[in-house]
């Protein structure tokens, strides 16, 4: 009989020690896929959370205060564009305070070229529409300011915009003055339409 004993006793002690270790294994993957997702979440930019977020309406906080909610249809390094009913915005992603409605989504870049779109490409874009925009600047003290007018020229880091009165096709003669922005003070870019300039 104590024979059977030790063997039980054994039985039981083997079995509490492969528990502990099959509980350490749970534990050590468990721990292990924590610091994965930590890492991956590391990684991931806003212009990835971004791109998961195509097609959904946002809440878009700029840094002058204005609050923009629209649908977001593009993204690029360094901007997005977001529908708004009749108008569309393109923002740098420097001038957000916040972003709401996101979601948990993200997307990498699937391409070199689209990471290499900055804002300098979209607003050569822009330039090269000639399309009528109202130009939302960021200022210090008292929040935001709005210029009518068409990007003329695109440098690295600035553009110039042919200031007109609101409505006015771009002739020389229509334009009022030149305004070199650079692209550190620019809260958006809204374009206009019709009778909403």
């Amino acid at each position: 009989m104590p024979a059977y004993a030790d063997a039980m006793r054994w039985d039981a002690l083997f079995e509490d020690m492969e528990a502990q270790l099959a509980s350490e294994h749970l534990l050590g993957l468990e721990s292990e896929i924590s610091e994965r997702a930590r890492v991956e979440i590391a990684g991931i930019e806003v212009s990835d959370r971004l791109r998961g977020a195509i097609g959904r309406k946002i809440d878009v906080t700029l840094r002058s205060g204005t609050l923009v909610s629209a649908a977001l249809s593009h993204v690029g390094s360094e901007w997005m564009v977001l529908d708004e009913g009749r108008h569309q915005w393109l923002v740098p992603l420097a001038a957000v305070l916040t972003y709401q409605g996101l979601g948990r989504q993200a997307h990498a870049s699937q391409s070199k070229a689209a990471q290499r779109l900055g804002l300098a490409s979209a607003l050569r874009m822009l330039a090269r529409d000639r399309s009528e925009l109202a130009v939302h600047l960021l200022e210090s003290t008292s929040g935001e300011r709005a210029m009518h007018g068409v990007v003329d020229r695109v440098g690295k880091d600035h553009f110039d915009l042919a200031v007109m009165m609101p409505g006015e096709v771009r002739r020389s003669g229509n334009v009022v003055s030149v305004a070199t922005v650079p692209f550190r003070s620019l809260a958006a870019l809204r374009s206009l339409r019709g009778q909403d300039l």
